[in-house]
């Protein structure tokens, strides 16, 4: 079945797609039937620059656990990150 979840969210950084390094404006994240991965359903997340054509995206599928894991290790390093930097933590 399918859920049609998407979430969309402005970024700033940078990503790598066939063509080289390009500038990401955004992210779409959405959890439904993967393109490509073996599962039922992923956490889709869609990184991109849409002013720059189809080209300028990079994809990744991950299970739901895979997902959970990452959001968990983001969060230790950006903690790690503030704390040895000195930067006021922001949640």
């Amino acid at each position: 079945m399918c859920t049609n979840i998407i979430e969309n969210v402005q970024v700033t950084g940078s990503g790598k797609g066939p063509g080289g390094w390009f500038e990401l404006r955004q992210a779409n994240i959405s959890f439904d039937h993967p393109f490509n991965a073996q599962l039922e359903h992923a956490l889709n997340i869609d990184f991109v620059n849409s002013e720059l054509g189809l080209e300028t995206r990079v994809a990744v599928e991950l299970s739901r656990e895979s997902a959970y894991s990452l959001i968990q290790a983001i969060e230790t390093a950006l903690g790690r990150g503030e704390i040895e930097l000195g930067i006021e933590q922001t949640a």
